[in-house]
């Protein structure tokens, strides 16, 4: 893991986090509920009829159907999703970090040394690369100002505030009608036809479950991610879990296979993700007894999302493209696979 990657994973886990660069990217009108929309859209509607597409339909007929060689019994029907550039966007940086840079700058009035202290003076100027200088010492201090001490509950109660308030910085839509509406429809197509969907994922496993179940229709006990480590203690003789500044477990790259097992105890029939840090995890399905079906979402349109791959330092696809060429796996390109991107955008003529 190169150590960009592992400084913002660190973040993730107790959500302090990074803001960098820009794009281009069209501007659209607000959104409805995300998840309610995919169910009134239909199977996979915002899908072009493509090979992508046609991969998928293809897999589930297999699995589904009692007189196929491949059928798959609906418990063993488990699809295991990255989150980050998978399931919502990720650009101009992971949003969770955005929370967390907004988090540093809501606590500031109560703390005017900030100004003068680092790394929280560079995080309130703005120049998150001077913030990160500071190496895992200064994550460590940002860890142990925001977030030590505060209860899991607390923790819930901040991010729900932040989601029901913050804008994405280039769109000004609310984070969660970044998501990505043919991915919507493809949950909703799999738990019709007897998958159970999970998420797995860098992100912070607190931070996903404050908003998974109500955006895309996964339970908190079907989330699994990055974490930190939990201290149980009586609060005013209340019980309370509450969030300690150290990390537990890093849900990344060979992480993943590790969390599935522990987790969920089944090896995955399907497994979706958009960079090197989701190959283990779809190396893990492709390697079972059985069909399977890997897929790696590729960002290639620059004008309703973002375009990057190889040299991103955000969700960067590099070996893991050159694995899904080499295997056969399904590579969705988002410009030429997807009708529409966001919701909130209008059909793209294709």
């Amino acid at each position: 893991m190169n150590m960009f990657r592992h400084l913002l994973l660190c973040f993730a886990v107790i959500g302090v986090g990074t803001l960098v660069g820009g794009c281009q990217h069209h501007r659209a009108g607000s959104a409805d509920s995300p998840l309610a929309s995919a169910g009134q859209a239909g199977a996979l509607a915002s899908w072009n009829d493509s090979p992508a597409t046609r991969s998928i339909t293809a897999f589930v007929e297999r699995v589904t159907n009692p007189q196929s060689p491949d059928f798959v019994p609906p418990p063993a029907r488990i699809a295991v999703f990255d989150n980050d550039g998978t399931l919502w966007a990720e650009q101009p940086m992971y949003f969770q970090f955005l929370f967390a840079v907004d988090r540093v700058k809501d606590m500031a009035p109560q703390h005017p040394e900030w100004k003068t202290t680092e790394p929280f003076a560079s995080v309130l100027r703005g120049d998150m690369n001077a913030a990160l200088a500071g190496g895992e010492h200064a994550i460590l201090k940002l860890v142990a100002a925001t977030h030590a001490g505060m209860t899991t509950g607390e923790f819930d109660a901040v991010v729900k505030q932040w989601l029901a308030t913050a804008r994405h910085p280039t769109t000004g839509q609310p984070y969660t009608s970044m998501v990505y509406q043919p991915m919507l429809e493809l949950l909703q197509y799999l738990r019709a036809n007897g998958f159970r969907t999970f998420i797995v994922s860098g992100g912070g496993v607190e931070f996903m479950r404050a908003f998974a179940e109500a955006t895309y229709g996964i339970p908190p006990e079907q989330v699994i991610g990055s974490s930190g480590k939990l201290k149980f203690e009586l609060r005013d003789g209340v019980p309370a879990l509450v969030k300690l500044a150290e990390i537990d477990f890093i849900d990344d790259k060979e992480g993943k296979p590790v969390a599935i097992q522990k987790h969920i105890g089944r090896r995955p029939i399907a497994a979706f993700g958009n960079s090197d840090g989701d190959l283990a995890m779809l190396q893990w399905a492709a390697a079972g007894h059985g069909t399977s079906l890997c897929l790696y979402v590729h960002h290639t349109d620059a004008q309703r999302e973002w375009a990057y791959d190889r040299q991103s330092k955000v969700g960067r696809l590099d070996k893991g493209l050159d694995e899904a060429v080499a295997k056969g796996w399904t590579v969705v390109d988002i410009q030429k696979d997807w009708k529409r991107v966001f919701a909130f955008e209008k059909d793209a003529a294709n």
